[in-house]
This record gives structure tokens, sequence and C-alpha cells, in this order.
């Protein structure tokens, strides 16, 4: 028996903070905070308004309770998850634990977003290895350029499977494959796809697969997650604290650890920021996945997608270029303009209370579940009348 097509979900707009005039269809930006998720962080700022109600094992319990509900959100062990304050943070912690050979080759795509860039790029300076960034494709379809770039001095590829500014994709499967084959690694940018497009893990085989909190995953700003393969859980860190540590924050832990080095946890949990209990934000990172859990991954992304399937066709009828359905994610598209008509338009945009992104000469939606069709006509209609202003050589609106 075939397995059953995800659902939709109704409108969950009342979970959230929202002005009845605002339309906000910017979660690839930031997402807003769920009401659940906002009072957990009030929480944790009273428990550290009043330090003696925290017992000690609130520092392990709490980053615990989130990375178990990451491990869900992605198919992996809670083992196989570290927290850790950004993506740069935890892209530092594979490039500090990948060797990279001279005269090698790392893949990454054009004009990624920097956080999975840099460190690539400080790396293959060091070391004597090249950086090859794969030219953005017309059609929004990234895989054949990346497996073009492959080849046996490939050492890895650090990419996103949806590029940030217009939702192309790359066949993270294929591509996985093709780095496998002449032993080199994959190096995820989860950010733009984990908590909203099904990802399994054990499907993509990822050497390394990190996620910012605060966009799809609906949690706070400040907290990431790391996952780590397990066959590099034997890494080091690129920070030593006690709760790297295997003793960690338990029953006189402070003794265990004065004069003494104690050994890592055998497990990513090793790479933990330091502080990774952080009081306010650590909790509403595990409210608000254990929310996107049972809503359903599969669920979410159905409902968005039906949002976003008909954009490509309202752009192409106001003679507007947009990536083709089949080559974008069904929670992120870009709608390309030309550069002054795209400026005018988002002002317009924003006057009205209509919230996307502009990237470069983008305008870029990714709805949620607080969103509906007559978010995505508002955008429309405002677009259109920005656009026959233009036209007619008129103030706009």
């Amino acid at each position: 028996m075939s397995p059953a097509m995800p659902t939709t979900i109704p409108c969950q707009r009342h979970l959230f903070d929202f002005a009845e005039d605002v339309t906000y269809l910017n979660c690839g930006y930031m997402s807003p905070l769920l009401h659940a998720v906002r009072e957990a962080g009030d929480d944790g700022v009273r428990r550290k308004a009043r330090p003696w109600t925290m017992e000690g094992k609130v520092f392990a319990e709490s980053p615990q309770r989130a990375r178990e509900a990451f491990a869900r959100v992605i198919g992996a062990r809670s083992e196989d998850v570290a927290v850790v304050p950004s993506v740069s943070y935890g892209v530092a912690v594979a490039a500090a634990n990948v060797e990279v050979r001279p005269g090698q080759n790392l893949v990454l795509l054009a004009e990624q977003f920097p956080s999975n860039v840099y460190a690539w790029i400080r790396l293959a300076q060091r070391v004597g290895a090249t950086t090859r960034h794969v030219p953005r494709p017309r059609d929004g379809d990234w895989t054949p350029g990346v497996l073009a770039a492959i080849d046996r001095d490939t050492a890895l590829a650090a990419i996103p499977n949806c590029h940030f500014s217009n939702g192309s994709t790359v066949d993270l499967l294929a591509a996985g494959e093709a780095l496998r084959a002449v032993g080199a690694l994959l190096i995820v940018d989860g950010t733009q796809s984990v908590g909203v497009k099904p990802t399994d893990v054990r499907e993509l085989r990822p050497d390394y697969l990190v996620c910012a909190s605060y966009k799809w995953l609906l949690g706070p700003y400040g907290v990431s997650f790391l996952y780590v393969a397990p066959q590099h859980h034997g890494g080091r860190p690129i920070e030593d604290n006690p709760g790297g540590r295997a003793f960690g924050f338990e029953s006189g832990w402070m003794k265990q650890f004065l004069n003494v080095e104690q050994p890592y946890h055998p497990d990513a949990r090793r790479f933990d920021q330091g502080q990774a209990d952080v009081f306010n934000a650590v909790p509403q990172s595990a409210a608000a996945i254990e929310q996107i859990l049972r809503w359903g991954v599969p669920e979410i992304y159905a409902t968005v997608s039906a949002l976003t399937a008909p954009v490509a066709e309202r752009a192409a009828a106001l003679g507007l270029s947009c990536v083709p359905t089949r080559h974008h994610g069904g929670h992120l598209v870009g709608i390309e303009f030309p550069p002054p008509v795209a400026e005018r338009v988002y002002e317009n945009l924003i006057r009205e209370k209509v919230y996307v992104e502009k990237v470069d000469s983008y305008l870029r939606l990714s709805p949620h579940l607080y969103n509906t069709a007559d978010d995505v006509d508002r955008f429309f209609d405002v677009v259109e009348r920005s656009l026959e202003a233009a036209r007619a050589h008129e103030r706009p609106l």
C-alpha cells in the first residue's frame, strides 16, 4: 500500500501575534514566534531572575529537550546533534574536522549564503586548495552544475538544498552519491528547508548538517543545531567547555572537573557550544520544534506549497520571470523584476504592510501556516498596481 498523501493544515494565524492589517510572507527571513514559544522564553527569563529556584539538572535537561526534538525532525538520533549558536559556528566545527589536501577543490554555489562559504574559502586558502562556485542556472536547477563540478579532486561540497535568493533547488541525494563515489564529503546548510520541507539524514547521508532555529524551525535568534554523522563523532570541538565533557552537569560535577581534564562525550554532544542551556532561547527552540512535530513536516510542506503553486503562473501573466515550479522549493519562491522596478514594488508592498524579502532583483515569498491564499492575492494586487503605475510613468500608488 502506498503511503497516504499529506493533508493540508487549516490557517494557524491565531497561534501567532499578528496585527489584523499585516500580511507576512517572509518566514525565509525570520519567523514570527508562536504564543507558546514566547511564553517559554518568558519563563526562562523569570527563572534567571530567581536563580535560587533553578536546580543544576536544568543545565543538561534544557538542551537535551531541544536536541531530541530537532533529531526527530531530521530522522537522526539525539546523540548525533549538537546545540550551537549559529550556522557559522556549526560550519566552523565541520571545517576544523575535515581533511583537505593541497590541490583539492571545494564545491559551493554562486552567491550562496555566506555562513556556509567564508570558512571554506579560508580553509582552501590555508591549505592550497581551491573553491569552485557553481554558476547560477537560468532554469533554477543547480543539480547539473553541482554534479559537473565534482571530480576525483573534490574534497567536499558545502551547499544548501535550496538557494536563499529565489528557492532554486539542488538534488542533495544525487550530489551526495556523486561525492561519496569520489571519497568526498557533503556539508549541508539546511536553514532554508529543515522544519518545512521533509529532510531525512538517513536518506540524505550528510557528513554535517547545520540549521538555524529562527526561520523555518519557528524558534529564536541565537540557537542552531548541528547534525554530525556518527563516523565524525570523534572530532575535536572548537571550544572546550564542561558541557561537552562526558560527566556533564550531573550531581557532583564540579568536584569531578576540578584539576583533572575529563573526556569528551563520545558523540556529537562534544560539539555543544558553551552555555548551551541558554535559559530563554533553548526552551523556545524546543517548544517551537515540538509544535512543528505535532503539525507534521510533510503536512506543513503540503500546505505552504499549495500557497506558492500559482505564483509562477501569476508572475508570468504579468510579464515577470520566476524559477519553474519543478525547480524551486514549495515553501520559497522568488519573482525576478527589472532592478529599478523591484525596488519600487518592494517599497509599495511595505507601505501596504505586505512583507516579503528583496534579494537583489528578486522579491521572495516564503509563507507559513499563518498565511492563506488571500495573502498571496494581496501581494499580487500591490504588484499589479505598481506595475501599471510604472508602465504609465506615474507616481506609484
